[in-house]
């Protein structure tokens, strides 16, 4: 019996282990629905080989997006790294905005939240952009507003 309870603890601790998504990603990123207005957003529109190295530690991740695309959420967010977890095989990274943004008589910022899954050396999933205002009434269309892009990405087998 304890021969059989051994064997299921391990069984269920390998189903529940955290993937390894370290790596330098070489992603495709698609413009989905545009709820915060972004200027120059096509929905549909592809931005392919984004550059993306992701370092972890346990199950503490860290996403840097290099290149152009970290330049335009630089202009975007104020940053291009993104912090957060791997669960299983599911991970999640946000992005405060610290970049302020004026619309009228409202200030507000911009935070990103990558979510997705992992298969191997795939990661795929979507990129949440969403408004954060000061209150004024010029924020209505600002605060809480969503913009999202779908993402494919690879890595080069361990």
């Amino acid at each position: 019996m304890r021969r059989f309870i051994s064997f299921a603890f391990v069984a269920a601790a390998a189903c529940t282990s955290t993937a390894n998504v370290a790596g330098d990603y070489t992603v495709a990123v698609t413009n989905r629905d545009n709820g915060c207005g972004f200027a120059g957003w096509t929905v549909g529109a592809q931005t392919t080989n984004v550059q993306v190295t992701i370092t972890q530690s346990g199950n503490g991740i860290t996403g840097i997006v290099m290149g152009g695309g970290g330049f335009i959420l630089d202009a975007v967010i104020g940053t291009h790294t993104f912090a957060g977890t791997v669960s299983g095989d599911k991970i999640d990274m946000k992005a405060t905005g610290s970049k302020t943004n004026m619309q009228g008589n409202c200030t507000y910022t911009v935070n990103g939240d990558i979510t997705g899954v992992s298969s191997g050396d795939v990661l795929m999933g979507s990129i949440d952009y969403t408004g954060q205002g000061n209150g004024m009434t010029d924020c209505a269309g600002i605060t809480g507003c969503l913009s999202f892009q779908d993402y494919n990405g690879t890595r080069p087998p361990a």
